[in-house]
Order: structure tokens, then C-alpha cells, then sequence
């Protein structure tokens, strides 16, 4: 509910952008993100900007080129949507920003009742997620396609 004391614990016009995270939501975001990888270069990337990033091209919708020259590189966001995609990060972040505003509202961590209707059930039939890794990668062109008799 909007009221006076919501109101200033979410205004965020002291942040850069509206989509940056602020110290209290990235404190809960920090232990999700898996720590670099054992031997190699060490990590130079601020994480924190990396998920700005990110949530910066989710919230404006805006092209890979065109995001703003004080975030990291668009290479460097697309690597790491990939790599937080493939070992499941995202969806950590999803199920533990889901379970705290479900114990926010005052209601247990994980549902206890469900109503499914018909094109839910057609809907899950065609495959769902699995086919969103697929929509975001380049079409493979086929070796027999291009041989020409």
C-alpha cells in the first residue's frame, strides 16, 4: 500500500537509473551469484554493475548497443546473462525474491493451493522454459540445406 513510509523506503531518485539496484536490494542478491571460477584471470568486473546492467536492458528494453557507456561492456552483460542463465543463477534469484514477497505479504514460502485451467495445461505441453534458451540463440543453418545438386 502506498503511504508515506513506503513511499520514501521506494523512491529511487537517488539512484542512476531507476533500474539500479539500491544497498539493501543488492545485500540480497550477493549471495545468490556464484563466486568466480578457481584459477584463471581473476574477476576485475563489478558484479553489481553487471546486474544494473542487466536489470537496465530488462526494465527500458533498450538494443545490446545502445546501453549506456558507465555500464559494462555489452559483451560483458550478454557473457554473463548467458553463463547465469545456463548454471541456474537466475533462477535462484527468481525463487528467492519470490519466496520473500510471499513471507512479506504474510503468506507461507511456497503455495499451498493451485488452480490450472485448461490453457495452462496446453501451454506446459509445448515445452515452456526449455524453449527459451533456444529463441535466444542464432539459428543453426543445416549443411545439407546449402548443398545445392
Amino acid at each position: 500500500m502506498w503511504t508515506n513510509q513506503n513511499r520514501s523506503r521506494y523512491n529511487r531518485d537517488a539512484l542512476r537509473y531507476p533500474s539500479d539496484l539500491t544497498d539493501e536490494e543488492w545485500e540480497m542478491l550477493r549471495p545468490l551469484i556464484p563466486p568466480a571460477k578457481h584459477g584463471g584471470r581473476p574477476r576485475k568486473v563489478n558484479l553489481r554493475e553487471v546486474m544494473n546492467g542487466l536489470l537496465y536492458i530488462l526494465s527500458t528494453g533498450c538494443q545490446w548497443r545502445q546501453i549506456p557507456k558507465d555500464l559494462p561492456p555489452r559483451g560483458t552483460l550478454y557473457a554473463y546473462l548467458q553463463r547465469f542463465d545456463w548454471d541456474g543463477t537466475l533462477v535462484r534469484i527468481n525463487h528467492a525474491l519470490y519466496v520473500a514477497c510471499r513471507e512479506q505479504a504474510g503468506r507461507e514460502a511456497s503455495p499451498t493451493a493451485a488452480i490450472i485451467d485448461s490453457q495452462s495445461v496446453k501451454g506446459a505441453e509445448k515445452g515452456g522454459p526449455a524453449l527459451t534458451r533456444r529463441a535466444m540463440m542464432r539459428a543453426r543453418k543445416s549443411a545439407a540445406a546449402s548443398v545445392t545438386s
